[in-house]
């Protein structure tokens, strides 16, 4: 199961002496038998490429020690991408391989040294342990039992709970459930949404949400005991709002704000800061309008970790909107072969990630240095000392030069 870095070229087995006779014969055979798949996309903020799958990319995640990028394919391999390397030439990647089934959901454990897959014919939740090796590569091994069975329907979603106290599994009937991290069901929500789209554990830990049929977004939280021993689930609070179907959801890195895009053709952003136990209910702060999304069975959100730029994804485009202005800045179109499949900001908030065919795409974040330059400015106006004032002008700094580098500068 050892892999250390290799290149791309390298990583997909492809012979790298000049020398091989039938050379040109192999490359028209691996040229006719690709061609379908290539897909071309460029554009002035694609910051880049990650190629090394030899099959369709269906889920990501950013560690959260913000280092690696885990990627999970049709091809039976796993691939975990160092974010160092995202404007360099070369991309390196590890492999880790999937054996006689493929992942289709992947998550990194909170301490990076594990990642969690599901998988697609096994219908169930395997750990890899990762271990560092001498020569800077990482072993991964799979533990030696994988989850039991008790989902009923497909899975859509999986996460980790940041704490590291539990597992989430969610199916696309109306069952979400919690697992202790050795595989032991702790509790079983039902979440009477006739279906789920979507579910999510939140970035601090406490709260697991899903949206499916009905027009609300539903929010528990999982008590554990001071010991640290598993309590109960408990309903939360509820995104209220909608006329239709919700489609996605996601947190930002505080777990204070909520973004939603449902069947009704808007997006929302909530303030979900909230003292659920004294009755208090989340707060809706701005509504903007994506039609794509009326038509749409499937629509992939995202939300910048500072809450203020949404990318939202429909078949092959992405938009992204400014969230305190609620207008829309970016469109990228036929970003990839295929639907896009998942979208996510790395932790930065500099880059937006999204697959859906063979390769996954780094985009600039463009909106959200903008956003931090309006912030600033607005700031600075009303900064009182010297020193606050020059901590403003260096973000502010910051963030024009990284535009300015972009040509994205606004005049």
């Amino acid at each position: 199961m050892g892999f250390s870095f290799s290149s791309g070229q390298k990583a997909n087995g492809f012979p790298s002496d000049k020398s091989s006779g039938s050379k040109k014969q192999k490359q028209q055979q691996r040229i006719r038998k690709e061609k379908p798949q290539q897909h071309n996309f460029t554009h002035r903020l694609l910051a880049a490429a990650l190629k090394s799958h030899s099959g369709n990319i269906s889920c990501m995640d950013f560690s959260s020690n913000g280092k690696y990028l885990a990627t999970c394919a049709d091809d039976r391999t796993v691939r975990i991408w160092s974010t160092k390397d995202f404007l360099q030439r070369e991309h390196r990647s590890m492999r880790a391989n999937v054996e006689l089934d493929h992942a289709t959901l992947v998550r990194f454990s909170p301490d990076c040294r594990a990642f969690i897959v599901w998988l697609a014919n096994g219908d169930t939740l395997r750990v890899f342990k990762m271990t560092k090796r001498e020569d800077g590569g990482y072993t991964f091994t799979a533990t030696p039992e994988d989850f039991p069975k008790k989902h009923k329907a497909p899975v859509i979603d999986i996460g980790i709970a940041d704490t590291g106290k539990f597992i989430m599994t969610a199916s696309s009937d109306t069952t979400v459930l919690i697992w202790s991290l050795k595989g032991q069901v702790l509790s079983t929500i039902n979440t009477n949404q006739m279906n789920n789209t979507h579910a999510a554990v939140s970035p601090c830990g406490r709260f697991v949400a899903s949206c499916g049929f009905t027009p609300d977004v539903k929010v528990w939280e999982v008590c554990f005991g001071k010991k640290g021993e598993f309590q109960e689930v408990v309903r939360a609070f509820e995104l209220k709002g909608h006329s239709a179907a919700v489609l996605s959801f996601a947190f930002s890195n505080d777990s204070r704000r909520m973004a939603s895009v449902s069947k009704d053709g808007t997006w929302k952003l909530w303030d979900t800061d909230v003292e659920y136990k004294k009755q208090q209910d989340p707060y809706l702060l701005r509504t903007g309008r994506f039609e794509e999304a009326a038509g749409a069975a499937l629509c992939r959100l995202a939300l910048s970790p500072d809450a203020q730029v949404l990318a939202l994804a429909s078949g092959s485009s992405i938009h992204l909107y400014n969230t305190r202005r609620g207008e829309k800045e970016e469109c990228f179109e036929q970003v990839h072969g295929e639907c896009i499949a998942d979208l996510s900001f790395d932790i930065t908030g500099r880059f937006l990630a999204s697959c859906g065919d063979r390769a996954v795409r780094l985009f600039h974040n463009t909106p959200g240095h903008r956003a931090v330059v309006e912030e600033m400015q607005g700031l600075l106006k009303r900064a009182s000392n010297d020193s606050t004032r020059q901590r403003l002008q260096q973000q502010l700094t910051q963030a024009q030069e990284a535009l300015k580098s972009l040509g994205a500068l606004k005049k």
